[in-house]
């Protein structure tokens, strides 16, 4: 994997938390913060994956990345990870709310399980990071909260209204959390990916033809991955985004 060509500083040493991380934009993400020198600690679901990643990274990094396996759907459990993870990074400046899931839905078939499953997995666990880590981030003086949503919402795509609604629920709820926190010094923003060909987007939704008409409608002609997310992330990570909170930055190539 690429890594993003800037260097920040100020991530070096600093406690970093992502959901999500163990693969497709939450992967490239922890290893980004890794190479910047953060302490970083990540929260998945998937166990191989995830240690694969952390063991292939311990050798290459100033600060081997820490695992906790956990479902982010499991409140209870996930502030208790959380808690885990605050003791081994230090103070955490930063929380990156990544975990999500992109399941399709019919409209007709679409169940009150379905639907609470999505935003359970979409967009219940993004608040209650934050409930958990806000503390920490009082204490250390601020830090930066990431957010992700998608430009899905906001594409009309009809296969998807339990996570659409998801998404969009992120956007509303990192502007109500930046005019909360932001005397703390803490602020919020979010990162709204387009079409990222992850290992999961090409094994279950994407094929060639569906490649071919995102291209078509991006201003930049060429498919975005991963390591497209990363720059934008560590950005609003960093002190060089110190007056930047409650917004929210389209990944796209240029679609919208």
């Amino acid at each position: 994997m690429s890594v993003s060509a800037a260097s920040y500083p100020d991530l070096r040493e600093r406690g970093v938390l992502v959901s999500g991380g163990g693969s497709g934009i939450g992967a490239a993400l922890v290893e980004a913060f890794a190479r910047q020198g953060a302490r970083v600690a990540f929260f998945d679901i998937a166990e191989a994956a995830s240690r694969d990643l952390a063991r292939r990274l311990a050798t290459e990094v100033l600060h081997s990345p820490r695992y906790f396996e956990v479902d982010v759907r499991d409140i209870d459990a996930y502030k208790a990870a959380i808690a885990e993870a605050l003791a081994v990074t230090g103070p955490v400046k930063v929380l990156v709310n990544n975990a999500a899931r992109d399941d399709r839905h019919e409209l007709a078939e679409l169940t009150p399980g379905d639907w609470d499953e999505s935003q359970a997995v979409n967009l219940r666990h993004v608040f209650f990071a934050t409930q958990a880590v806000v503390p920490a981030m009082q204490a250390a003086g601020g830090g930066s909260i990431i957010n992700f949503a998608s430009i899905a919402y906001l594409l009309n795509m009809g296969e998807l209204p339990a996570y659409a609604t998801a998404k969009a629920g992120i956007v509303g709820l990192t502007k109500s959390l930046a005019g909360r926190l932001g005397p703390d010094n803490i602020r919020v923003n979010a990162i709204l990916p387009g079409m990222v060909l992850t290992e999961r987007q090409l094994r279950l939704w994407v094929d060639e033809a569906a490649i071919a008409s995102m291209v078509k409608q991006q201003c930049l002609k060429r498919s975005l991955s991963p390591q497209d997310i990363v720059g934008p992330c560590l950005f609003l990570a960093s002190e060089a985004s110190a007056s930047i909170t409650a917004q929210s930055i389209i990944v796209d190539g240029g679609v919208l």
